[in-house]
């Protein structure tokens, strides 16, 4: 991102409201764009000495050319490292990495090993996902992510399989009812594992706190910008991180429901038309078709959910953080994607 470039002066941090939810939608979409998966190594330096040139001053006013140039770093330079981020694990690659492992978990009459197969897939990419845009400030270990990814695993088969076993037993269900409950059951396995690993990748923050800052009034945010003023955090909060981590793993539920719920249903009620009837070959096509239609919307959707800076009363908190509000009695935090 533009903040491990030189430079004193930071860049607006989007050209959208981010205190709305439409504005937070639009940005989300905006760092998730695919066509940035295609910039060069030429164009990354040309948007790297744009973006140093605002920072150190040489230029005073963001233009449509550095609003772009900030859209490529902050779609694939780290803000740690600095470095790029391995391409199938950026955010702009989100949709097609997951097109692939989703259209597998979400193919029709999946085997037991083929289900398994996929659950495991899937968990694997997660891993690399989070791993790879981790905060390098304060790495995961072996030990965190080994852990995470192993138990995120076995939830995901454990839940997987075991409906799988159970929905032909409901003899409550219609034989409609069991074909459309077979079809969520990847949903329900995704979902499950999806807040697990969250919670356990992100343990260390709940555990010891993330940084907490006063909120600035706009005379504050001016005196930090000249430098007469800086911004420092109050400290660390437990609650802030189980906020932070929370709205998290809520936010993945919300990307996974349409994207894994929608186009199974929808399926379902087309593999009934006599055009599919005559052409099954066309299932797979159309599978893989409605997951990348639904994902390249829910992302952002769920995205923009949270603010990505997020503002809670100081009273919310810690006591020692009661009285240290700053605007309006507010502190804010990063929560973290």
């Amino acid at each position: 991102m533009t903040s491990s470039l030189p430079g004193t002066r930071d860049l607006p941090n989007s050209q959208y409201d981010l205190t709305t939810y439409w504005g937070r939608v639009q940005h989300a979409a905006n760092i998730s764009d695919p066509r940035t998966l295609f910039t060069s190594s030429t164009g990354l330096e040309d948007a790297k000495q744009l973006v140093t040139a605002y920072k150190t001053g040489k230029i005073q006013e963001m233009t449509p050319e550095l609003w772009n140039a900030k859209k490529v770093i902050d779609s694939t330079i780290h803000p740690d490292t600095g470095e790029p981020v391995l391409l199938p694990f950026r955010m702009s690659s989100f949709v097609l990495s997951n097109l692939i492992v989703t259209g597998g978990m979400l193919t029709p009459n999946l085997t037991t090993a083929g289900t398994l197969g996929w659950q495991v897939a899937n968990q694997s990419l997660n891993v690399a996902i989070n791993y790879s845009n981790a905060n390098k400030a304060t790495p995961l270990s072996t030990a965190t992510i080994a852990k995470s990814y192993f138990l995120a695993v076995g939830a995901s088969c454990g839940v997987a399989y075991g409906l799988n076993a159970a929905v032909p037993r409901l003899k409550s269900l219609s034989p409609n009812a069991k074909l459309i409950a077979g079809r969520l059951v990847p949903f329900a396995a995704v979902a499950f594992a999806g807040v697990l690993n969250v919670f356990l990748m992100r343990g260390e923050e709940i555990k010891h706190g993330i940084p907490v800052f006063p909120v600035l009034t706009d005379e504050e945010k001016k005196r930090v910008d000249t430098g007469d003023m800086e911004y420092k955090p109050l400290g660390k909060s437990k609650k802030a991180a189980t906020i932070a981590v929370g709205e998290t793993a809520v936010s993945r539920v919300l990307n996974a429901t349409p994207i894994m719920v929608l186009p199974p249903l929808i399926l379902v009620r087309l593999q009934k038309t006599e055009w599919l009837k005559q052409k099954p070959k066309m299932t797979m096509p159309v599978n893989v078709g409605l997951i990348f239609a639904t994902s390249i919307f829910a992302l952002p959707l769920a995205l923009g959910a949270f603010p990505q800076r997020e503002s809670v009363s100081a009273t919310s908190l810690e006591p020692e953080f009661h009285a240290r509000g700053g605007k309006n009695g507010m502190v804010e935090f990063n929560r973290g994607i």
